[in-house]
């Protein structure tokens, strides 16, 4: 158990850590040729040059002037001056409504922390009933526990009454929350410019015809049953294959570009490499030989790939982009069922272009089920064996763990130093290191679901992190234990006794955690902001590969908002603030400090650098708010497991009453606002089709929608399309096989 020695040491080594991480970022973000790392976003918009095209040579790579270090740290209220509506323009709504969680953690938790510390510190600290117990070893920071207060005290009706306090707050402001940013998402998509997924809808499980190709039975199909809407549409091909080989060409091209710049630096030299995996083994040949005819080889497979993908009727898939011309009519398709059969004719809205994952567009219907199925089972075993690690951090936090695994080291853990370093700040660092690699196990695992856009896989991939974190990192770190000990435990119990057990170690773990708060949200964050990855790659890319202004663009990372991870990061710290603010109140200044810096931290690289990957709308809010709940829900049966233990009559009536209330309000909330981050209303959609219509008479829809939704691979190629598409506008019901056929047959039996 970490003493308070512990837990000042690690806040010492943590904010020395966030504060080196900043001080790097204030000197290096000055620097011109850090330019494009920090402020790519401003170089993607075309708003900012290069400070590296004028001047000296050395004034194009350091900044030499000296009044601009003294304000180095101007980023800070730089990146809290730009209003919300302009930061919608500036990066979208879904990094406005990202940055409203810090802003709604603070909302919640600094009252609740004034609360806590004006009546539960005091409480519990006059309880003594720790300095009572002979031979319990405790900290300071215990003494501010509800651990201190003896057992059927009547003190325990103020933890009581601050519960419902904490409930009451923090729903009132998820509801005033929820109403502003569905009003956002509303106002949002009522101003947006127009969209290519605004007019169309994505079919999927089309069922096969004998005697019509896909695209033939997907455009007899619309027109029938939507024949004043539909306007045309575009099949999807199995086109995997190619852009393996498309990718691998341009890697190949960057190895090229590599060696060649290396053999104009020094020509006297001819560059080598081996043919084998990464240049690491095989026959040595001349590199620039060997990538050069490495890539006419793949121009060339890739020429006849193409082909076969274009030629190939196999290569369709039984799923298409169906484009209609008004937003009235896709969102009539795609909030309505198509067909008798609920299994064939699948319509939802299509993911905008960029947000399309094509790899899993040529995924059969019976074999997503399959896959989830499966997924189900992987991620259960992959939860509880992860508990392994989890057990491993949890014992290096005991000094009497560590001596009696390895007395060797008992001299040495036993210096002070040393000893408040084990427990203070190593369990949170191990712990950070084994979280590193699950999140791209995760979302390795939602693409195997089949998810068909980057925006859902982001949501699937951030559903299972948070799970993860409640089981393993929450449930797992509380009560240690290898893996099959603790499902163990967990079948043979109760139901009912689950809150009670872990309610009763809770407390005792809140050292740890301030301890993980302080790497994982205050040096942790400090990082983010450096981005010493991009910065690193950015260089050398930099100096081996860029040519081009083009190349260095291309070359810069400005990277994104990783929801899938970030999220439930954010879902950690909601759990443990509402879960101690009312059993170890020290927590919540921990907590608020971490709000606060990512805040600010997150404005800054929203406004600067990130370029997110898609704009969904800010259709995550549901699942974010779900979750807060969530954690509510939890804090509350925990603390009523903990209450029962302390002998407190008539608690179990008063406290059952919390859940049952705020599962209420979950469902209340849902009805009120939910169907609008999943629907798009039909009289929005009227509005702008008038508007539009209103303001753009002459537009060419078909002409602006032609190629919005072609596989990138096949960008710039024509596309082999059916004759009928376009005679679609002076014929709406065109005539296919089946219809020729079934007219013919009706013309015979009129005969």
């Amino acid at each position: 158990m970490a003493s308070s020695k512990d837990i000042i040491l690690s806040a010492v080594l943590n904010l020395l850590s966030a504060f080196a991480f900043l001080v790097a970022f204030a000197i290096l973000r000055l620097q011109p040729m850090n330019d494009r790392v920090y402020f790519s976003k401003w170089y993607l918009k075309g708003i900012r040059a290069s400070p590296r095209t004028s001047g000296t040579f050395v004034k194009k790579f350091v900044n030499l002037d000296c009044r601009t270090y003294l304000r180095f740290l101007n980023w800070m209220p730089a990146a809290l001056r730009m209003p919300e509506p302009e930061l919608i323009d500036h990066a979208g709504l879904d990094s406005a409504v990202y940055i409203r969680i810090y802003l709604l953690g603070l909302k919640i938790f600094v009252p609740l922390a004034l609360l806590s510390f004006a009546v539960l510190v005091p409480v519990n600290w006059s309880g003594k009933s720790l300095e009572k117990t002979e031979g319990l070893t405790f900290s300071a920071i215990d003494k501010l526990s509800i651990s201190n207060v003896p057992d059927a005290s009547k003190r325990f009706w103020a933890h009581l009454v601050v519960a419902y306090v904490v409930t009451f707050w923090t729903c009132y402001i998820l509801y005033k929350e929820y109403h502003i940013i569905t009003t956002m998402r509303l106002q949002f998509l009522a101003s947006e410019n127009r969209r290519p997924d605004q007019f169309t809808v994505l079919v999927r499980n089309v069922p096969p015809d004998p005697d019509e190709s896909v695209s033939e039975h997907v455009e007899h199909f619309f027109c029938v049953n939507h024949p004043d809407h539909y306007l045309t549409h575009q099949v999807v091909y199995n086109a995997n294959n190619l852009a393996k080989l498309v990718e691998k060409k341009k890697s190949y091209k960057n190895w090229l570009t590599y060696y060649q710049t290396k053999y104009e630096r020094n020509p006297k030299i001819k560059p080598k490499t081996k043919t084998g995996v990464w240049g690491l083994w095989g026959k040595t040949v001349d590199a620039i030989d060997y990538y050069t005819t490495e890539i006419e080889k793949l121009s060339k497979e890739e020429t006849i790939e193409r082909e076969k993908v274009m030629s190939d009727p196999k290569a369709i898939v039984p799923a298409a982009f169906v484009s209609f011309k008004s937003r009235w009519g896709a969102a009539v398709c795609a909030q309505t069922q198509q067909s008798s059969n609920p299994t064939i004719w699948l319509t939802q809205w299509a993911p905008e272009p960029r947000d399309v994952y094509w790899n899993n567009l040529s995924i059969p219907f019976v074999e997503l089920n399959i896959r989830k199925l499966l997924m189900t089972v992987a991620f259960f075993f992959l939860t509880f064996f992860f508990m392994i690690p989890i057990a491993f951090v949890q014992s290096l936090a005991s000094i009497d763990g560590i001596e009696n695994k390895l007395p060797v080291l008992r001299p040495l853990i036993q210096m002070e130093v040393v000893k408040s370093f084990i427990q203070g700040v190593l369990p949170g660092i191990i712990l950070k290191i084994f979280l590193i690699l699950l999140p791209m196990i995760l979302m390795a695992m939602s693409k195997i679901e089949g998810y068909t856009s980057l925006s859902s896989l982001d949501r699937r991939s951030a559903t299972k992190y948070h799970f993860f974190i409640l089981v393993n990192v929450f449930l797992g770190s509380i009560i240690t234990g290898a893996a099959f000990e603790q499902l163990q435990r967990f079948v043979d119990e109760p139901p009912s006794e689950i809150p009670k057990t872990v309610g009763v170690a809770m407390p005792l773990k809140a050292t740890f955690f301030i301890t993980y708060i302080m790497v994982d949200g205050w040096a942790g964050i400090a990082a983010e902001i450096l981005r010493l990855v991009p910065f690193i790659m950015f260089h050398l890319k930099n100096t081996f590969l860029v040519k081009t202004d083009q190349d260095r663009q291309q070359a810069t990372d400005p990277g994104s908002l990783n929801f899938s991870v970030s999220e439930p990061r954010i879902q950690l710290y909601f759990l443990l603030g509402l879960v101690y603010s009312v059993v170890t109140p020290i927590l919540l200044p921990f907590i608020i400090v971490f709000f606060a810096f990512s805040y600010m931290v997150f404005r800054h690289q929203i406004i600067n650098v990130y370029d997110q990957k898609y704009e969904s709308g800010a259709a995550f809010w549901p699942d974010v708010h779900r979750r807060i709940l969530t954690g509510l829900v939890i804090s509350q049966l925990l603390l009523l497991g903990l209450l029962s233990t302390k002998n407190i009559s008539k608690s179990t009536p008063v406290m059952i009453a919390l859940p049952v209330l705020t599962i209420w309000f979950h469902i209340f909330c849902k009805g009120r606002y939910e169907s609008a981050f999943v629907k798009f209303p039909l009289q929005d959609a009227m509005v702008k089709d008038t508007l539009e219509r209103a303001t753009e008479p002459t537009l060419n829809l078909k002409a602006y929608l032609k190629n919005a939704y072609v596989h990138p691979v096949f960008k710039g190629v024509e596309l082999d399309r059916p004759s009928a598409v376009d005679d679609e506008e002076n014929n709406p019901l065109v005539p296919t096989k089946r219809s020729r056929r079934n007219s013919k047959s009706h013309s015979e039996e009129g005969v």
